[in-house]
């Protein structure tokens, strides 16, 4: 078996909130991931810091721990473990003081690539930024990683941009969104501008709509605080959502480069319309037997915030005039599913006596839980009787295609951390492009508020409210069966 990973330079990379939720379940165990699979050289260290007093055994416990309760199969190898833990480090600092910055300044080494993961509040973005420049910890040639939400509106989104730009170069700064690492999202631009057979048809001529849907089956859990002074749109639509709506609808870059695929990205943000009140739905799941209602998981009897979207837009140029791009995304709903659905247009004539318009071409890129890729065609239904037509998938379901070839698909974290450290930006967002997204939706944040609009009720393990269904239908469409 030949080994597709690529090493990578010696590094450090510096987790601020290494002992928190996102570091357990994500980072060190897909650093684990990464070390078992040869990505991490000799010279590579993680170094976890936060307040917590403790020593670097203690750091390592907490890191075993993760790795027993979140890794995968790889977890049982206790020689790999062993080697991985001695490459960690921790040390106790308190990011809005003074006390450890000087301990870090020492660990730190010079002459290798020097990463910055901010798994913090993005309060603390700004006083972490300073004192890394202010004890000479970063230079010019230094990366930080920054997380969601990076701010709630256009002009929070717009300090934190300042925060960080006063210490950090744009081409410095990695704004992450662990959708943009997985497998299929990347799989998108290789079937979109690597196949001939997709890209002449990727316009108004051809498609008659796209349907992007991201739905879940758990509730708000234990972010029901931040969950309701965000909700679905800020939480999901504004990130997640408006990615995979860029990636579906760019024009081919000029070069698979990252400022290049990022200019395109832009371009179709400022290219989308304002939406119409008519065209967005708002929902809040009910409760049901033995299962919190959302105003029970956030302790807020009088919440009016969203756990589901649902809205229709249209992106103004030539490429997709006339073509709505419809949006949902949902808590507690029917199957945990995100998946992209390209339907082409109807047939302009048939010789069949069927009705045409029960079949159509539809691709669909399915992001979780299945990755992969299917193209729905028309045939014959096999047997005697007549012509009768059946629609049927064309299906690339990455882990049967590719079977064991190479190493095992990374998680979205791992990709986009040795992104980092590579120094790819192509799958981060730029600081303008954050900025132009919250441009997009604070209005119809805004809009809601002015309208008083309150989201409607919708069962668990539906599909979402009733309105979202008619949004479909009076267009004389339908949305896909979410499955699992």
């Amino acid at each position: 078996m030949v080994s597709r990973v690529i090493p990578v330079k010696p590094f450090d990379l510096v987790i601020f909130g290494g002992t928190g939720d996102l570091a357990r379940r994500k980072i060190l165990p897909g650093l684990f991931r990464r070390f078992r699979a040869g990505q991490m050289p000799a010279g590579a260290r993680v170094i976890g810091c936060a307040r917590t007093a403790m020593d670097d055994a203690g750091f390592r416990d907490i890191a075993r721990a993760a790795i027993a309760e979140f890794g995968g199969p790889e977890r049982s190898d206790a020689a790999g473990l062993a080697a991985f833990l001695d490459r960690l480090a921790y040390v106790p600092i308190d990011v809005t003081g003074e006390d450890g910055w000087r301990d870090l300044a020492a660990l730190v080494r010079a002459d290798v690539v020097r990463a910055f993961y901010f798994s913090v509040a993005p309060r603390l973005f700004g006083p972490i930024a300073e004192r890394l420049h202010l004890h000479a910890i970063a230079d010019d040639d230094s990366r930080i990683v920054v997380e969601k939400p990076f701010g709630r509106d256009l002009r929070s989104a717009q300090e934190l941009n300042a925060a960080l730009a006063a210490h950090f170069g744009e081409g410095q700064i990695y704004r992450i969104d662990h959708y943009l690492g997985k497998e299929t999202v990347q799989n998108l631009m290789a079937v979109r501008f690597g196949n001939v057979l997709f890209e002449p048809l990727w316009n108004n001529h051809y498609i008659d709509h796209i349907q992007i849907t991201v739905a879940e089956t758990v509730g708000v859990g234990g972010r029901g605080s931040y969950y309701d002074g965000a909700g679905a749109m800020r939480d999901m639509v504004q990130n997640h959502l408006m990615q995979l709506l860029c990636l579906i609808a760019m024009e081919p870059p000029a070069r698979f480069e990252a400022d290049a695929v990022r200019d395109e990205k832009l371009k179709v943000i400022r290219a989308l319309q304002p939406v119409d009140p008519q065209d967005i739905v708002f929902g809040q799941y009910s409760g049901a037997p033995g299962s919190p209602s959302y105003r029970d998981d956030v302790e807020n009897p009088a919440s009016t915030s969203e756990s589901f979207v649902a809205l229709r837009c249209r992106i103004g140029n030539w490429r997709w005039a006339g073509v709505p791009f419809y949006l949902r995304t949902g808590k507690k709903m029917k199957a945990r599913s995100s998946e992209i659905a390209v339907v082409f247009q109807k047939l302009g004539h048939t010789i069949f006596d069927e009705d045409m318009a029960r079949h159509r071409n539809i691709l669909s890129i399915r992001l979780q839980p299945n990755e992969g890729i299917d193209l729905q065609v028309t045939i014959k239904d096999p047997g005697p009787g007549g012509m009768r037509l059946l629609d049927v998938p064309l299906d690339l379901t990455f882990a049967e295609a590719l079977g064991d070839q190479g190493e095992p698909a990374a998680d979205a974290y791992e990709r986009l951390i040795m992104d980092v450290i590579r120094g790819d930006q192509t799958l981060f967002m730029r600081g303008d492009e954050v900025e132009a997204a919250w441009a997009w939706t604070d209005p119809v944040i805004a809009g809601r508020e002015e309208r008083g609009d309150r989201p409607q009720p919708y069962d668990q393990g539906s599909a979402g409210p009733d309105d979202a269904l008619m949004l479909m239908h009076r267009d004389g469409r339908r949305w896909r069966d979410i499955k699992g």
